[in-house]
């Protein structure tokens, strides 16, 4: 009988990680990273130390009283300062490759109903440049608010949009939209954008016009100009004028031809003696109506 003799059974060591290259490796890597990320995060080089602000900003508008002169820089900045600072790993922070650039920008926007644009871009290594544009108005807004039935005016843009609390004196256009029924709030938008651009396109036709009156302004100009703009409705707008006779346009229809039609009245069919005695000129539809008598084309 043959026996058969195992082999001794040995153990085999573990080579020590010190001795392992890769583990060199990625120690050398972590080790990198982390520098890099400590010299971009928290190195004085890359903290942000100078917020440029520049852009266009609302001067003095003889047109319109306002209770602010222009959104004031140091409000800018001063939001901005806190939206920049930040803690990483317990540490404070004002890296310039951490500033959320859209979140300031939303927030810009937010805070200060007045601006109509902003930009934002990093200047490297240490400089936040940011553009501004304010709104401009075009007229004023009232609105009468349900709760309390206060009547509170705003300056208003060519975007319909509301952005500044204002007071009106007399001679200024004031725009009113009688199918709003909630409260307003700065920011939003109260008129549609088309709409605005009527009423100034209106605005501006008058204007031209310049029907012959003898009523004249400080300057010797004919005193001929819009006082109110009723909103009545999608198809109705009804024009005050400063001579206390009204017209009523229909949006929806060919603006162009109603101006058209009312240049014609205003220069053949109404001299200034019978104007004093109409009430409103009605362009809405195909015939023209002056109250109180009714002009057939």
């Amino acid at each position: 009988m043959v026996r058969k003799f195992r082999k001794p059974y040995r153990i085999k060591r573990r080579k020590s990680i010190f001795r392992n290259r890769f583990f060199w490796l990625t120690l050398l890597i972590l080790i990198i990273i982390g520098g890099l990320f400590y010299f971009l995060v928290f190195s004085s080089t890359f903290q942000i130390k100078e917020i440029q602000i520049s852009g266009e900003s609302r001067l003095e508008i003889k047109d319109f009283q306002r209770d602010k002169q222009k959104v004031f820089v140091e409000d800018i900045r001063e939001l901005i300062e806190k939206e920049i600072e930040r803690k990483v790993l317990f540490l404070p922070t004002r890296s310039i490759f951490l500033v959320n650039l859209s979140k300031i920008r939303v927030k810009l926007l937010e805070e200060f109903p007045q601006l109509a644009y902003t930009n934002l871009n990093r200047k490297f290594p240490d400089i936040l440049l940011v553009q501004v544009e304010e709104r401009k108005p075009v007229a004023i807004f009232c609105h009468t608010y349900p709760e309390d039935g206060e009547a509170k005016c705003f300056l208003i843009d060519k975007e319909g949009i509301i952005f500044e609390p204002t007071s009106f004196k007399e001679g200024e256009m004031i725009v009113r939209n009688l199918t709003l029924k909630e409260n307003l709030i700065l920011g939003e938008k109260v008129v549609e954008k088309e709409k605005i651009s009527q009423i100034l396109e209106i605005e501006s036709k008058l204007k031209d016009y310049n029907p012959p009156t003898t009523l004249l302004a400080e300057d010797g100009a004919p005193d001929f100009k819009i006082l109110e703009v009723l909103i009545v409705s999608e198809e109705r707008l009804n024009i005050k004028t400063s001579e206390g006779w009204e017209i009523y346009f229909n949006p929806k229809r060919d603006l162009e031809w109603q101006l058209t039609k009312l240049k014609l009245v205003l220069e053949k069919r109404i001299p200034e003696e019978k104007r004093k005695n109409v009430e409103y000129i009605d362009l809405r539809f195909e015939k023209i109506y002056i109250f109180p008598e009714t002009y057939r084309e």
